[in-house]
């Protein structure tokens, strides 16, 4: 993904800097839990979240002085990812202005271990969230080396995949949708309800592709490969494939996120498409 000479956003909150020594509250987010759900699924531990999470702070300790090379990578990183908010910024802003309505741009957070927010306290063993309390969406840089490295799913365009998909949790927040879907976590079972936060983040993935569509067409800046780099990254974080890396089996009713080929097909057919109103997940017969 070509981003020369482009203009970073002015809604970054860099926070790398500050030390955090908090304990762990987990707010959701789109690729969110998934180390912690690799955890919960391991087995031959506590099974208690609270004892999980409180093992994985310690293990992380205190963050590591970071090399000169490490610094200049990070930085690199985070001047990438402000360009990527940027460009989601121009995107849903004339994508809400054709629709009559007004975009309101999030804030995105770089930190590194942990960081405070509406959410409550998070570590960055959660990996990327929205929290939609504060409208900020948080990341902590070195996820996307481990993006890389565990997922497998290396490439530029796959760090803009995650931002574009916490970018599109914003989205849902702008359009009542993801309040909507909170009102019903108080009526329903975990078990039902878990179909519903399918659905939502299958709907971000594919207003990560819509994003990624007017992108292209707004400043062609995008690569050959780039879609494929991002497809990778939606089939490496798939809940079925999760759980079979964990323990190997899947259980569905516990599914959070979709499968990898579902998360596929949605960034996909938002990439296809372009179109917001074919992203109506809530309304497909083969998710509930």
């Amino acid at each position: 993904m070509r981003i020369d000479g482009e203009q970073e956003s002015r809604n970054v909150d860099d926070r790398r800097g500050m030390s955090t020594g908090k304990g762990l509250a987990i707010g959701g987010g789109a690729i969110g839990i998934i180390f912690l759900i690799i955890q919960l699924l391991m087995g031959g531990g506590s099974s208690d979240p609270s004892v999980i999470t409180q093992q994985i702070t310690q293990q992380m300790g205190n963050s590591q002085q970071m090399t000169p090379e490490e610094q200049a990578a990070d930085d690199e990183r985070a001047h990438f990812v402000k360009v990527v908010l940027r460009y989601t910024e121009e995107v849903w802003d004339d994508i809400f202005t054709k629709m009559g309505k007004q975009y309101r741009e999030p804030t995105l957070v770089l930190f590194r271990d942990g960081v405070e927010s509406a959410c409550g306290y998070t570590s960055s063993a959660s990996g990327p969230f929205y929290c939609p309390g504060d409208e900020k969406l948080y990341i902590d840089l070195s996820f996307y080396q481990e993006l890389k490295d565990r997922f497998k799913s290396p490439g530029d365009f796959a760090m803009a995949y995650v931002v574009a998909h916490e970018v599109g949790h914003h989205v849902q927040k702008l359009l009542g949708i993801s309040d909507q879907v909170d009102r019903l976590r108080q009526r329903l079972s975990e078990k039902e309800f878990n179909k519903y936060s399918v659905m939502l983040e299958l709907q971000a993935d594919f207003f990560a592709g819509v994003w990624a569509n007017h992108t292209q067409e707004m400043k062609n800046v995008l690569d050959p490969g780039d879609i494929d780099e991002a497809l990778n990254a939606a089939n490496a974080i798939g809940d079925d494939r999760l759980q079979k890396e964990a323990q190997g089996y899947v259980v569905p009713e516990s599914f959070t996120h979709g499968t990898s080929a579902q998360r596929v097909y949605w960034f996909k057919k938002g990439f296809q498409t372009g179109d917001i109103n074919q992203g109506d997940t809530f309304s497909d017969p083969s998710l509930k």
